[in-house]
């Protein structure tokens, strides 16, 4: 009963994000649990946060990354200019706790969509000033600026992910993506806005070491990175990159 109610607020989310023309990166990259998160995940009543993750700039990705099943086109559709205020409006009347805002790369745009992002931040928190709102953000190229941008628009958590460990990067990553650059966008963010919480996630089972992982997380300390996580990869399609290896729950452990 309770899975099913969960679903049937994922749905009823998912059908006002069609109608105002957004996207959700939980559809787009074919998320199983769509009903957990935003339907405020398990645990007591009292304890549950709702949660939404809307994926911004379109469905459609400027880049080719090996283990993503978002679609990808050198010359997606135009930013729609109305993104921002319907994001910000739909989540106010959503009575939301905390979302979690994620967006495609956009190399078509001179700077990466950084201030498209930024406004919807800036509009979220007018329309909402308890919402707590974290971005997973593109690289926007490593232009410091860009990422300055982002950093100082109201953010609580800024995250950008490496995916994986240095070596596996070429295979794993775009090309326009690589391990430096992603350090280097962790380490501005801190620098521009020192309250932000900076974030990051690794996927595992990519054929990565033990200790090509402890180098990954000793580097991320290095630049201050505040959060870690760690989940398994798993294989959208027959068209993307193999798993090597699944995770046991003892090495997540320790």
């Amino acid at each position: 009963m309770l899975l099913c109610a969960r679903r049937c607020i994922a749905d009823s989310i998912l059908y006002c994000l069609a109608g105002l023309k957004l996207a959700t990166v939980c559809e787009e990259a074919k998320c199983p649990n769509i009903g957990e998160c935003w339907g405020g995940g398990d645990g007591l009543e009292e304890d549950r946060v709702a949660t939404a993750t809307v994926m911004l700039m379109g469905d459609t990705c400027t880049r080719g990354c090996r283990f993503c099943s978002v679609k990808t086109s050198r010359s997606p559709p135009a930013l729609d200019p109305d993104e921002p205020q319907n994001t910000a409006e739909a989540v106010r009347d959503w009575g939301l706790d905390y979302v979690v805002l994620t967006s495609v790369d956009r190399d078509d745009v001179p700077d990466g969509g950084a201030d498209h992002i930024a406004r919807t931040i800036e509009l979220l928190k007018a329309e909402s000033p308890g919402l707590m709102v974290e971005c997973l953000t593109p690289d926007f190229g490593g232009v410091w600026r860009d990422v300055e941008r982002v950093a100082l628009s109201g953010l609580d958590v800024y995250a950008h992910n490496v995916e994986t460990v240095e070596r596996l990067q070429r295979r794993v990553r775009d090309p326009r993506a690589n391990y430096s650059q992603t350090l280097g966008v962790l380490e501005w963010a801190k620098a521009a806005q020192p309250s932000l919480v900076t974030k990051t996630s690794i996927m595992l089972g990519l054929g990565e070491t033990t200790q090509e992982l402890r180098q990954t997380m000793l580097d991320l300390r290095g630049v201050g990175v505040d959060i870690l996580t760690l989940g398994q990869y798993l294989r959208p399609t027959k068209r993307h990159m193999k798993v090597e290896s699944y995770i046991t729950p003892e090495a997540f452990a320790e």
